[in-house]
């Protein structure tokens, strides 16, 4: 599959290309702007790109008016074919936005039904009793995402809505020659629909790929041979900038492991998902780093781990924004792109990735692992490449077995000598790659070397370590040590967990960190207390049931 060996950049074209927000019905080939900026996609680096949505709708895209024509704010079909055409042309695969879940208001068929309410051929499109009323005032009700009526949730249980989408997709195919789809807000979509998508691409394309995008959950419930090929990795997103915040590689590497470790328990080993430091709908990663200098370091991160690493337009240079802001602050129209040392940098890892097998495929392991510093080691038939990392303010040199004497550093193309430890200095992400095998390596020293990074690995657990006595946790608040009961408000499902350390993390097994947002959001809070989590799905409300020790 193409897409595990690709470097993605995602567009949200309505914001890339400077649309109005409200739909104004003005035809305006504003989409044709892609092409100005595939000399600098080419030179990032970044060999895919996914576009947000880019059919008809009512403001933001995601409120579909018709999926046969594309917005009137960004042009024509045609004009956007021609764009399809110019990226295919210089090597650069194109994903879609593909949102089934719901449509707008504006989408014609339930436009047809406000209309002809129950004489309308289109009635059971969608969830609607024509007994009830909306927010709107229409004289019926419907189910709208999460309760908002702009967002007319379809049935995708109908076989019409189901055939109109994948002859929409089809005919996507014909005209852009597009090659794949992520699919917005897949843990809404219904598994039987997922399967009947995958069987309709597999059949109108070799090699499409369908991404989903995914928050939370066992994402192997989705991606698997029958449904999706990858999905957006939220699960690591968080881990990404918290571990530079906190200064914490513990948090990130523990969850690498846990996904992708050798061990037969981890949850997403040979998945290729889709990795990122920002999208649309957070905030940029410059804005969220409480030290930019690790700006460098977290795209090290993205391009070192596994997964397809997927970077957002204009954060390659280093552009801020907060979620806060608003969405719209997130979706700027940049009248060019800019080049710096971030940028520079990011073009160098980007190439590197795409042409390692290890770092596309390989298993990964971490030989290296303190609370400022981290190596990964990623191998696949027989290539293998360290990525290097130090948060520090200071120089640090790793001492550990490379398995080598000697590598050339992906990066500058220098060779790095393993012998005397390794200088991880500052703020710099390093990859080493080739590491070619030196028979006069002193095996003694590569032995001392490993006993001592565990012995520093251990130091830095104890000194950080507290420990809490049963004696002192408490039944009458959350702490740390407590098990409690808590109830999803919105879900009304309850839920038994464990607040532990950071290190103790095992959310698989209902021990969640005091540092995760939920673990942090809980603390201090009592029986009967409601308290709210901002959390990658959005923010939760629970209430505490019951706490115990």
């Amino acid at each position: 599959m193409w897409a595990y060996e690709s470097v993605f950049y995602q567009i949200y074209p309505l914001g890339f290309c400077g649309a109005p927000f409200e739909n104004d019905g003005k035809e305006e080939s504003r989409i044709l702007k892609v092409i100005d900026w595939i000399p600098h996609i080419k030179k990032l680096g970044a060999n895919a790109i996914y576009f947000s949505p880019v059919f008809d709708s009512d403001t933001h895209g995601y409120n579909t008016r018709d999926y046969r024509k594309i917005d009137c704010r960004l042009g024509t079909n045609e004009d956007f074919a021609k764009v399809c055409k110019e990226l295919h042309e210089n090597g650069i695969k194109v994903v879609l936005d593909g949102v089934f879940n719901h449509v707008g208001r504006g989408f014609w068929a339930f436009q047809d039904v406000l209309k002809n309410r129950e004489n309308s051929p289109y009635k059971d499109w969608f969830h609607i009793n024509f007994g009830g009323n909306s927010n709107y005032n229409d004289g019926l009700w419907y189910e709208g995402w999460e309760g908002h009526f702009d967002l007319v949730k379809l049935n995708l249980n109908n076989p019409q809505v189901v055939d109109h989408i994948l002859e929409c997709i089809t005919n996507w195919v014909k005209e852009f020659d597009i090659d794949g789809l992520r699919l917005d807000v897949a843990y809404c979509l219904d598994k039987n629909f997922l399967k009947r998508l995958r069987q309709h691409c597999d059949w109108l394309k070799q090699d499409f790929v369908l991404i989903g995008e995914l928050l939370h959950g066992d994402y192997a419930q989705w991606v698997n041979p029958e449904m999706l090929h990858s999905c957006t990795n939220y699960e690591c997103y968080k881990g990404l900038y918290s571990s530079f915040n906190c200064m914490n590689m513990f948090e990130i590497c523990h969850s690498l492991k846990n996904q992708f470790g050798p061990e037969n328990w981890c949850r997403y080993r040979g998945m290729h998902l889709l990795c990122f430091v920002d999208n649309h709908d957070v905030s940029r990663i410059a804005s969220q780093l409480t030290n930019e200098r690790h700006l460098p370091l977290i795209y090290g991160m993205l391009f070192g781990m596994p997964g397809i690493p997927c970077v957002y337009y204009g954060s390659e240079w280093g552009t801020k924004a907060n979620k806060s802001e608003g969405d719209p602050a997130l979706r700027v129209s940049f009248e060019k792109p800019e080049w710096n040392d971030l940028t520079e940098l990011i073009s160098k890892m980007a190439e590197a990735h795409k042409n390692s097998k290890a770092l596309c495929y390989g298993s990964i392991k971490i030989p290296v692992l303190t609370n400022k510093q981290c190596i990964i080691e990623r191998e696949f038939e027989g290539e293998r490449v360290l990525v290097a990392i130090n948060a520090d303010d200071q120089p640090f040199t790793a001492h550990f077995d490379a398995g080598c004497g000697q590598a050339e550093e992906l990066l500058t193309g220098t060779i790095h000598d393993f012998g005397g430890g390794s200088e991880l200095k500052l703020k710099e992400a390093r990859s080493f790659g080739d590491l070619s095998e030196n028979a006069e390596y002193d095996e003694a020293k590569n032995e001392q070397a490993i006993l001592e990074s565990k012995i520093n690995e251990l130091e830095l657990l104890i000194s950080n370590a507290t420990v809490v006595e049963d004696d002192d946790i408490s039944v009458n608040e959350i702490g740390v040590g407590s098990i409690i009961k808590i109830k999803d408000i919105e879900l009304d499902e309850i839920e038994d967990l464990q607040i532990v350390g950071s290190t103790e993390s095992d959310p698989d097994n209902g021990k969640i960190s005091d540092e995760s947002p939920i673990g942090k959001a809980a603390l201090k809070h009592k029986v009967g207390d409601i308290f709210e989590a901002e959390t990658p799905a959005g923010l939760l409300k629970f209430e505490v049931i019951d706490i115990s020790k």
